[in-house]
């Protein structure tokens, strides 16, 4: 996943400042008023959206989850909030509640942060036949000829903590892996071969 000093070296780019701090405006005002939250804070809760959103696949947050969330949103904040009250965590609370409200919002940002971090029109798009059967090593060797920013979008956004990307020993619900494409076509990397790939390297329950 990303760590603060990334997440704040995406901020400084233009684009994702001006797209984010847009939307922290209609957000705060919305859902929000009493909200204060810097402009790294925000494009971390922006961050944390795919991660909710596999999250409430079956339709709420459990126990786990939400800690599983807290703890990940910690990790994104700046400078760190261990032993105090975290914005990213409180405002991920407003975001749970209005998902369904905002999300296409909030992924609009995070497409937008995925355009202007690398030369993102060069990515090799294709669609993988969904019956052919994708082998380890070459799924090995498209994550090593990805541009690294864009394997770290997708390790930040569907894995847990610090995870390797480079595994093939996942196993994940039924209702969540129908989450993460669609949420993988809502960023625009549905087509993009080592998130095809990346998706098959998961064994679907139930």
């Amino acid at each position: 996943m990303f760590t603060e000093y990334e997440i704040a070296t995406m901020v400084e780019i233009p684009e994702i400042l001006e797209a984010s701090t847009a939307l922290k405006k209609d957000f705060v005002r919305t859902e929000a008023p009493y909200l204060e939250i810097n402009d790294h804070d925000f494009f971390s809760l922006v961050m944390m959206t795919p991660t909710v959103g596999i999250a409430l696949a079956n339709g709420s947050v459990s126990l786990f989850e939400e800690l599983a969330l807290n703890k990940k949103a910690r990790k994104l904040s700046k400078g760190g909030y261990f032993m105090k009250k975290d914005p990213v965590v409180y405002a991920m609370k407003f975001l749970i509640k209005k998902y369904d409200d905002w999300s296409d919002k909030f992924f609009g940002v995070l497409q937008q942060a995925i355009e202007s971090s690398f030369h993102y029109e060069g990515i090799e798009k294709a669609t993988l036949d969904s019956n052919v059967e994708v082998t380890y090593e070459s799924y090995k060797r498209e994550v090593l000829r990805t541009p690294y920013i864009l394997i770290r979008f997708i390790a930040s956004f569907f894995l847990d903590n610090d995870e390797d990307i480079i595994n093939n020993q996942r196993h994940i619900g039924k209702s969540e892996y129908n989450q993460m494409l669609k949420i993988g076509d809502k960023l625009g990397l549905g087509n993009v071969p080592v998130f095809q790939m990346f998706c098959k390297t998961f064994k679907v329950k139930g």
